[in-house]
């Protein structure tokens, strides 16, 4: 080695050394116990090994993506003018009031003296030291509450974030949906403001900073740059599950095709089955398996078991193909689907599932039809979680104004929506859980990803047509138009709900965010046929996909005849575990005749053509 070599090799070394101290020397002092100490040589190395891979890693990345850094400017632009719009709505609070001002200060006051009072002549609180005021379940590890300058942090975080919901609550001189959407920027802002999602103002981290000489941060960081070369935050170990091995597993084929989805017909498994089938139309804003995420949880595979025919559609994700595809499309391929199912069965009419999105729009293909007079193809229609008057429709309605729809189109490119986007958006509805949750274990903590099939289906994001979305978004979201008779008129026929008299089960989530319940109930106040309501337990996913064998949540019925939700709550009778039984017991009701399970209804058998294997490879289009 020549002694140029050696000198360069000596500065790095040193260069890397004094990264390590460096490293050490911001952690250390917050550790109880190390203040003061030095660390021997072989973990100064560690510091400074530590300190190296995160400098490389950060300088690989600028490298790689100097290239990138227009676009991404612009589309932060666009960001920074829609977060002008809440800081603006934020200026009419009244924190900038001395009377207010005082007033937290004589709290913030009160409660250190609190706080600091459990810890008089110790480092931890006495025994019979009273509770914190505020518990959160973001700090409910004792490190948060052993030491004091971590008990004052996040208590002071958690009365500061109370009272600016309180003052957003209290903002006068705002419309109910700007009143709506300050409340809701003020929970995204202080949830992103916790100190817990801070590796020196969480003693988590801190502690396992120390123990891992930092270790811990460098898996945090390459978990950080791979979400952001992918734009998506990683919820689940990416490699655990594959479409076909251990989820949508259910047997079938694909039956038909069109360049908007796929229908999948799956294979019996009982000598006979209902002779009226079973169609699903799960929402094109996801992947369809989310009702067959394994054999325990598979809505499909059970419904398969109680003796039906089903079918799935599976729906393409956006390309550029599919840019000028509109709500007519959807509805479209609804009554295809239908008549497709009907034709290749031999059947007069089918029973019907629309998910979320799609039940909205079954509600649409249901108002068609009985215009058209051929309402008696559907049997029977079923609802999960679908709102079709979107007066009271919840936190999605925080990004339908003008400002935010223009932004949603700017991100939009080659006329789709970038699933990521909506994911990113469903993400902040439940912040804590997950985004910010996340980001502690994901990146301060450097966990490893869990495998967990329904976070991994969160993930599987779809992209979306631009011109429906936006479409969507006004006419139903910030319009409301579809609960106005004749309003919206698709395919060359007006849409007026009030014809539809096909029997209808409605199931709503107790918990529902999405979809809150009092919004899926509306439909009930829409319809001249007979319906029944079912009230979940759990929320959006959970209390949908709730399988008799898991034992969990409770459902409520009410056999009088309601005008509101409040009524039927009142009056509901609450029955544990699933509402799937409730539901096989009605459908059957509808359509009780049974037929042997033979010639097509077992899908690929001898003389049937069929194109694929289930789950199709629509589904596993990006």
């Amino acid at each position: 080695m020549t002694d140029k070599a050696v000198s360069d090799s000596v500065v790095f070394e040193d260069l890397f050394r004094q990264q390590g101290e460096a490293m050490r020397a911001m952690f250390a002092p917050l550790m109880p116990g190390t203040e003061g100490l030095s660390a021997d040589p072989a973990e100064l190395q560690h510091w400074a090994m530590s300190a190296a891979k995160l400098q490389k890693m950060w300088l690989d990345f600028s490298a790689e993506q100097a290239g990138h850094v227009e676009p991404m400017l612009a589309r932060l632009g666009d960001i920074g003018k829609w977060t002008q719009t809440w800081m603006a709505m934020a200026g009419q609070m009244p924190i900038a009031q001395a009377e207010t001002q005082a007033k937290l200060w004589n709290e913030s006051v009160a409660l250190w003296s609190a706080v600091m009072g459990q810890f008089a002549g110790g480092q931890k609180p006495a025994q019979d030291a009273p509770a914190l005021p505020r518990k959160d379940r973001r700090f409910a590890d004792k490190r948060w509450h052993e030491q004091p300058a971590f008990a004052l942090i996040h208590q002071t975080y958690l009365l500061l974030a109370e009272r600016l919901q309180q003052m957003a609550e209290e903002t006068q001189g705002l419309s109910p949906e700007r009143k709506e959407q300050l409340r809701f920027a003020t929970k995204v802002v202080t949830d992103a403001l916790s100190p817990a999602n801070f590796p020196l103002t969480n003693p988590v981290v801190i502690e396992r900073t120390m123990e891992t000489r930092g270790e811990n941060l460098v898996k945090g960081v390459e978990h950080l740059l791979d979400d952001l070369r992918k734009g998506q935050l990683t919820h689940t170990d990416p490699h655990a599950f594959e479409l076909g091995r251990n989820i949508a597993v259910t047997p079938g084929k694909v039956v038909h095709q069109t360049p908007l989805f796929q229908l999948i017909q799956y294979s019996p498994t009982t000598d006979e089955v209902l002779e009226t089938p079973l169609l699903i139309f799960p929402p094109w804003i996801n992947r369809f398996y989310i009702l067959d995420l394994n054999p325990q949880k598979s809505f499909i595979r059970w419904a398969v078991e109680q003796g039906l025919t089903v079918f799935v559609v599976s729906w393409k994700s956006a390309d550029a193909s599919m840019a000028e595809v509109v709500w007519d499309d959807y509805v479209r391929s609804q009554i295809e689907a239908i008549d497709h199912v009907r034709a290749r069965l031999k059947v007069p009419a089918v029973h019907t599932i629309g998910y979320c999105v799609a039940g909205t729009t079954l509600a649409a293909t249901l108002a068609v039809l009985a215009r058209r007079g051929e309402a008696d193809k559907v049997a029977s229609a079923t609802f999960f979680t679908a709102q079709v008057d979107f007066e009271d429709a919840g936190e999605l309605k925080n990004f339908i104004d003008d400002s935010q729809l223009k932004m949603l189109g700017s991100l939009s490119t080659d006329g789709y929506l970038d699933g990521r986007y909506m994911a990113a958006t469903f993400n902040a509805l439940r912040g804590t859980d997950l985004i910010w949750n996340y980001v502690v274990n994901n990146y301060l903590l450097g966990e490893n990803y869990p495998a967990f099939d329904l976070l991994h289906w969160n993930g599987d994001t779809t992209n979306l047509p631009t011109k429906w979305h936006q479409a969507y978004l006004c006419d139903l979201y910030r319009d409301n138009r579809l609960v106005i008779p004749d309003a919206l008129v698709v395919d060359n026929t007006p849409i007026d709900l009030r014809r539809i008299a096909t029997p209808c089960y409605i199931q709503a989530g107790r918990e529902d965010h999405i979809a809150p319940p009092n919004s899926v109930w509306k439909l009930t106040r829409h319809l001249s046929g007979n319906w029944k309501f079912v009230l979940a337990g759990s929320g959006h996913i959970a209390g949908v996909v709730n399988p008799p064998s898991s034992g969990k949540y409770q459902f409520w019925l009410n056999h009088g005849n309601p005008t509101s939700l409040d009524e039927f709550v009142a009056g509901a009778e609450e029955t544990k575990g699933s509402w799937w039984p409730d539901w096989i017991e009605w459908v059957s009701e509808q359509s009780p005749a049974r037929i042997a399970a033979k010639g097509k209804r077992v899908p690929g058998g001898e003389g049937d053509k069929v194109i694929e294997d289930a789950p199709g490879r629509y589904v596993r289009s990006r």
